[in-house]
């Protein structure tokens, strides 16, 4: 079975108002795919209907070849992480996580030996016998993952778990989550609003956004190569720019962005009979220099203001016909060339970092 979880033209709706519209999604056996998008964008209902604590309106839900659209959650061989944990407070560690295999009515001894299993897995060695309370909030995650996977799912289900860690802790535990998921070989699909924490995480991502997959790729294609201003704006930065074509010129397409900036791009067949397009070119691809290059795409402007952000220096930029960019260059080292308020300078662009996107 090359797909473990499929949604199938699956419409939920509440009332009057549509969670999600017609979503087709085809989830991998063994995959990491991440649900992302902001909140109220129908990501959370998805799950729901992945779990059985939500039923489509319209469309069909398939567990590793089974329809299991009107089954409930326990017929299902799903289980879930939630935001909140969820944990028993009156019982310890040990008795958290093997609930599950309890209610199932697995022999003591297995039990046993499986709750031994998932506790040295999730580096929880130690604190069998302690109790919620007396637990860190990495801790009680790991417990909740530990419950969670004890029971041996097809699928596991995280909604936002690590959301309520801190900043430091989220990303150890980002990197556990996904060896932890790479070790066992269960499909995850996991929902979360943080678009580095689905960069870092994901085999796969799908945006999504008011009901609607707007796109589904690996991290590498949703960040390099977003199909739509909502894509391209909501992961990370991205420079939206009004453009007009020009000319077709064999290999590349000539694009005007304002009065005194034109650029080329990758000549594409989508582009075939249109005029004004938008043009999406991440920041940190505005190559920028003090003196002029000799390469395509070149235009000078102006540092109108600059932002320190650390590792980074943000710098908003001003051509001489009022075209307006942001850009983002490393502070690597005391010796490269720095970029201030009020100097001139020559931007870059390759043609392949300027992606022409649809508007929403």
């Amino acid at each position: 079975m090359d797909h473990m979880v499929e949604l199938r033209n699956v419409t939920k709706r509440f009332g009057g108002f549509v969670a999600t519209h017609d979503v087709n999604l085809a989830i991998k056996a063994g995959e990491f795919l991440t649900l992302l998008g902001p909140s109220g964008c129908g990501k959370t209902t998805l799950l729901r209907m992945i779990s059985g604590f939500e039923t489509p309106t319209e469309g069909t839900v398939w567990i590793n070849g089974e329809d299991v659209t009107h089954l409930p959650p326990y017929r299902r061989n799903v289980n879930q992480v939630f935001q909140s944990y969820a944990l028993f407070p009156h019982l310890t560690v040990e008795e958290n996580i093997g609930f599950g295999l309890r209610m199932q009515k697995v022999p003591k001894v297995e039990i046993n030996e499986r709750v031994k299993e998932v506790t040295e897995l999730v580096s929880l060695g130690g604190f069998e016998t302690r109790k919620p309370s007396q637990l860190s909030g990495g801790q009680r995650q790991r417990v909740a993952l530990a419950r969670a996977i004890v029971c041996r799912p097809k699928v596991l289900l995280l909604d936002e778990p690590l959301s309520a860690l801190d900043a430091k802790l989220r990303h150890a535990m980002q990197v556990e989550l996904k060896r932890l998921q790479k070790k066992l070989g269960i499909t995850f699909v996991f929902v979360t609003h943080d678009q580095e924490e689905a960069l870092t995480m994901s085999d796969r991502i799908a945006v999504v956004n008011k009901g609607r997959i707007e796109q589904l790729g690996d991290s590498a294609e949703i960040y390099h190569s977003p199909r739509t201003t909502f894509v391209a704006n909501f992961i990370g930065q991205a420079n939206i720019l009004e453009a007009t074509l020009i000319a077709d010129e064999g290999n590349f397409t000539r694009l005007r962005l304002s009065s005194d900036v034109e650029v080329v791009v990758p000549s594409d067949s989508a582009l075939a009979g249109l005029t004004d397009l938008l043009v999406s070119i991440r920041p940190e691809k505005i190559h920028l220099q003090k003196t002029r290059p000799n390469s395509l795409n070149v235009f000078e402007a102006e540092v109108d203001d600059e932002l320190f952000k650390g590792a980074m220096d943000e710098l908003c930029l001003k051509t001489p016909g009022g075209l307006e960019l942001t850009a983002v260059v490393a502070n690597e080292s005391a010796t490269q060339d720095t970029f201030h308020k009020g100097e001139k300078v020559w931007c870059t662009l390759h043609p392949s970092d300027l992606v022409v996107v649809r508007a929403d």
